[in-house]
């Protein structure tokens, strides 16, 4: 059953034992009068034992129905996509209520999604043989039966659906249009009215002087002729003719007056639609905004790394510059160590030939090859260092170098779920109406809480 909190203004209808996640769910529920609705409403499948509202497998935005009116209550339907259901397993989940202040209005009974079993999932339908294929054969049978899986079934109903749907959107469509020529004909019988109160205030008032002039002639009438009663008569008959027109021009007039006050009505109302149309035009166009600043954001981290990628890039290049100048010394020292080599044997044929230097030129022979030695020692020691040192910069370099792939790699991904996002915005936007409102819910998503991790990191 049903878990109904004590104050609950939202109650859970048709929740099903089982649903497949290969088709998407439909979640029933009724809005009592009792029920604030806000655009912020969303409904969220959670495990059973949730603890957080951050814990929600997916969601789904409680829409308003077309014609809601505040204090009423309205049966509704939330749809979620077969890509975001949560895969077969034993694991139970239920319907999650929750309003703008992030309070739990209402929780239904618990289900499970799983795979359609094949002999489970078949229904049998009765099909009319057609009398063609029957041969004319009235003592075969009429009806065939047809065992067909329950998803084609199924799949043949939402089919269905969607075509009545697309043919109700299009009457709306139409009706829009017909009701766009119908206030722009409303405004013309308004100005075709207006012209024509103004000419009949006109009448009205030319027939008041030819009234006020046709009393005045007749006192003077009576005055000087009170004998002559005929005209009098005529007059008197004139006099009568003219009321009665006066009387029908006001009721016509009135009646104008009344038709005027209808459309003005009807046009307040028509007003009151457009307005609330524009309001949500504006509220997608704020979520448009925003992903458009996250796309800017992410733009500017790969410019970001491609800029370290080119410092290192310079780096590299002068450390290559400091070993080739290495290298350069290394052969300007097997240079000179020819010519230690060419003036030890010069030293030895002056051994040889002055043999009463002997003793000193040995001293001073030892002496030049100790010193050679500490300087070929040291020289090789300040290679074998800048040999190590450009080793650890290449080693730096390389280190960066995957440090950027995983980043533009964690980029793309980025990327491609926010196109998914997108995509699914867009095909929940498409299937619910244009009235539908877009934002963020009251908790973290999971997609924005990566990329602003990626970000700080």
């Amino acid at each position: 059953m049903e878990k109904q909190y004590p104050e609950s203004a939202v109650v859970f209808r048709n929740v099903g034992q089982r649903y497949f996640p290969q088709t998407r769910v439909e979640c029933h529920y009724s809005v009592t009068s009792a029920h604030q609705w806000s655009g912020s409403d969303w409904i969220g499948i959670f495990k059973v034992g949730w603890s957080s509202l951050s814990e929600y497998h997916t969601y789904s935005w409680s829409l308003v129905p077309e014609g809601y009116t505040e204090g009423n209550g309205v049966d509704c339907c939330a749809l979620f996509q077969a890509f975001y259901l949560p895969r077969p397993s034993a694991v139970e989940y239920h319907f999650v209520y929750v309003d703008k202040m992030g309070k739990v209005c209402a929780q239904s009974r618990p289900f499970t999604f799983c795979s359609p079993k094949p002999l489970d999932e078949l229904e049998t339908l009765r099909e009319e043989r057609n009398e063609e294929e029957e041969g004319g054969d009235d003592d075969d049978e009429e009806e065939l039966l047809l065992v067909v899986p329950r998803a084609q079934l199924l799949q043949r109903e939402l089919d269905e659906c969607l075509r009545e749907k697309a043919e109700l959107q299009q009457a709306v469509q139409e009706a829009k249009q017909e009701m766009e020529e119908e206030k722009r004909s409303n405004r013309k019988a308004e100005g075709e009215w207006e012209s024509e109160r103004d000419a009949l205030k006109e009448e009205i008032y030319q027939l008041h002087q030819i009234l006020t002039h046709k009393c005045d002639a007749l006192k003077t009438v009576e005055g000087k002729h009170k004998d002559v009663k005929s005209s009098q008569e005529n007059l008197n008959s004139e006099l009568s003719q003219l009321t009665a027109e006066k009387v029908r021009s006001h009721q016509h007039t009135k009646d104008l007056e009344d038709e005027v006050k209808v459309l003005t009505d009807r046009e307040k109302e028509r007003n009151v639609e457009l307005e609330r149309l524009k309001e949500i035009l504006m509220k997608i166009s704020g979520q448009i905004k925003h992903d458009e600043e996250k796309r800017k954001l992410l733009q500017v981290e790969n410019e970001a790394s491609q800029a370290e990628v080119r410092s290192l890039q310079a780096r590299l290049d002068a450390s290559e510059r400091s070993a080739e100048g290495l290298r350069g010394e290394l052969r300007e020292l097997g240079t000179r160590q020819g010519h230690a080599h060419a003036e030890l044997h010069q030293s030895r044929l002056q051994v040889a030939q002055l043999g009463l230097q002997l003793s000193e030129e040995k001293l001073l022979l030892r002496e030049e090859r100790a010193n050679w030695a500490l300087e070929r020692e040291a020289f090789r020691n300040a290679a074998q260092f800048d040999q190590q040192k450009v080793e650890e910069l290449r080693s730096e370099v390389q280190r960066k170098e995957e440090r950027l792939r995983q980043e533009t790699t964690k980029v793309e991904k980025l990327q491609a779920e926010f196109l998914r996002e997108n995509d699914s915005d867009r095909r929940q936007t498409e299937q619910h109406s244009d009235k539908k409102q877009v934002m963020l819910p009251p908790i973290v998503d999971p997609f924005f809480s990566e990329l602003t991790g990626s970000i700080m990191w």
